[in-house]
């Protein structure tokens, strides 16, 4: 039992022994979820607000809290203070510093693991790449939070189903195959890949504010793709695999997999059905041709499922697709890492499945986020202003290479500490702030290797590993957690104690970035830790203590890193 769990516990038994005959009284989880941390530490350790007994005990909150602090008996946990209506807690240091080394060092790397989400499926769609383009850091964000996210709620029990909601359908591949037919060959591209792809791509919309025409017969291509047509549908194939060819290179990099690369075009047979089902339950009303379901009682614009062409559009194919989902993969929730530009579309698509009956729509999720600009502007494949994530990438673990070789000249495996650090600033770069955030990517703050910084985190994480490493050198007695008390060792095992706390609402909130703040918080803990105590000097009992201290550390960190997909060096 974690110690907020077992705080709110005591508490509500202290409350119902101190008020037997009271009604209402609220029940330990209800009081976990009310316990705080004080802002100053002198205040406590946790603070429980008595207000929500005055209502039901029909007493000022001071008082309250007076008579509860006067009936704690729990003294072996914490003591407990009243202070303006707030109970504050102090807790034993000396028990609670066994208990949570304790609880870390039994449970390993699962720490703050659990099983809440067994028997239930998450769906995750994200990164949702376009075909004929390059990976670029626009694609970072929802590529990395839904990789986040997968693995938060794998570690708490649920399965997943990770899917790629490919861009792969549009007017766009018409004029692809435009501009392949007029400039391009299939040896040049073959040999250029995607960025031979892109190039057609530029130089289309290039010539095609000189000649309009192009405009026409990039629009006659795709009508080919519609229907069938073998030589557009072979042409169009082969741009499909060079792009995911040329993704997996990043994927692979980043440690990223999907489930399902079932994009756009995979919906196309299957929306017909779902087109007659709105019918049928009389929710398709006609608006200038186009064909629409209303919105207007929920102050949204009207839907457009059908244009007055009859094409269908991204609302048509998304409401399909979520409908597949639920039938293939039966989600307990369905998440869409998508960037907010897309908030009413989604709003729209959710509600067409409310309307049409669909009970699961509640669980359907927009988890969005800011958009990246690099430099200050903004990014554009048809302008060709773009940054190749792999380029990022691999900028990043030269500059990783670098500074390990001045460093640590002699460290064996430099190549592949490289890749893990660099690769693991860009990735903590994305996920430190809070997820709705714009973020303007910047060379220098990417690749920084000083402060609040993955390459920060890591080093701790492997010089938390070299002290071990030291420490398993000898033989060492039980440790004596009584030397734990100081605020420095007390200040980290809080940190550590409330961990799973913050895988948990990570999860609720789709936040990975809290994750990456309480990881950073450890590792700026463990460092001050360090610096004030000597970890393996002193009398053998205590030094026992503080290694023990050290291996949860380490524990904690890897996993909070593996959470947010980041590895962790054990050497630097």
């Amino acid at each position: 039992m974690d110690m907020l769990t077992r705080i709110a516990t005591l508490t509500a038994e202290t409350i119902a022994n101190t008020w037997p005959d009271a009604q209402g009284l609220p029940a330990a989880e209800e009081l976990r979820g009310l316990l705080a941390v004080p802002p100053n530490p002198e205040m406590g350790d946790y603070a429980f607000p008595c207000f929500r007994l005055a209502k039901t005990l029909r007493m000022g909150p001071p008082m309250i809290a007076q008579k509860l602090a006067a009936a704690w008996p729990h003294a072996e946990v914490a003591r407990a203070e009243a202070l303006s209506g707030y109970l504050n807690f102090f807790l034993n240091r000396a028990n609670f510093a066994r208990e949570t080394l304790e609880a870390v060092l039994a449970a390993g790397e699962r720490y703050g693991a659990g099983d809440e989400g067994a028997g239930k499926t998450v769906c995750l769609d994200y990164s949702s790449i376009n075909i004929a383009k390059r990976f670029h850091i626009g694609h970072l964000s929802t590529t990395m939070i839904g990789h986040s996210l997968r693995r938060i709620y794998e570690f708490l029990g649920y399965k997943t189903v990770g899917i790629n909601h490919l861009g792969d359908w549009g007017t766009q591949f018409g004029k692809m195959i435009c501009a392949y037919k007029l400039w391009g060959t299939k040896e040049e591209v073959e040999a250029g890949g995607v960025d031979a792809l892109e190039a057609l791509y530029v130089r289309f919309h290039r010539e095609a504010e000189q000649d309009p025409t192009l405009e026409d017969q990039g629009r006659a291509w795709f009508k080919r793709i519609e229907d069938g047509d073998p030589e557009a549908l072979e042409i169009f194939n082969w741009f499909k695999a060079l792009t995911l060819k040329d993704a997996a290179r990043v994927y692979d990099l980043l440690g990223v997999s999907f489930d399902s690369y079932a994009g756009e075009s995979f919906y196309i047979d299957k929306m017909e059905p779902v087109i007659q089902e709105l019918r049928d339950k009389g929710l398709l009303t006609q608006s200038e041709g186009a064909w629409v379901v209303d919105l207007s009682e929920d102050n949204m614009p009207p839907c457009l499922i059908l244009k007055k062409d009859g094409a269908t559009i991204y609302a048509t194919r998304d409401i399909t697709a979520a409908i597949y989902r639920q039938n293939t993969y039966h989600f307990d929730k369905c998440l869409y890492v998508v960037a907010y530009q897309q908030d009413l579309h989604f709003r729209q698509v959710f509600r067409v499945l409310e309307k049409m009956g669909y009970d699961w729509a509640k669980d359907c999720v927009h988890v969005s986020f800011g958009m990246i600009s690099f430099e200050g502007q903004a990014l554009s494949t048809r302008k060709g202003n773009t940054v190749h994530l792999d380029d990022l990438l691999r900028e990043a673990v030269d500059k990783a290479r670098a500074i390990i070789e001045e460093k640590s000249p002699n460290l064996e495996n430099k190549d592949e500490v490289a890749r893990q650090v660099g690769i693991g600033a860009v990735v903590y770069a994305d996920l430190s702030n809070n997820r709705i955030k714009d973020i303007d990517f910047s060379w220098s703050r990417a690749l920084n290797f000083d402060g609040e910084t993955g390459p920060y985190v890591q080093y701790t994480h492997a010089r938390c590993c070299s002290l071990l490493r030291k420490a398993a050198e000898q033989s060492w007695p039980e440790p004596d957690f009584s030397t734990l008390t100081d605020d420095e060792s007390q200040a980290l095992l809080r940190l550590i104690g409330r961990f799973p706390d913050v895988i948990r609402e990570a999860a609720a909130r789709y936040e990975p970035s809290l994750i990456t703040r309480a990881v950073t918080d450890i590792a700026q803990a463990y460092n001050k830790f360090y610096y004030e105590h000597r970890i393996l000097d002193g009398e053998p009992a205590a030094a026992s203590a503080r290694i023990a201290l050290t291996d949860a550390t380490r524990s904690v960190i890897r996993t909070g890193l593996r959470l947010i997909g980041i590895e962790a060096p054990e050497r630097m």
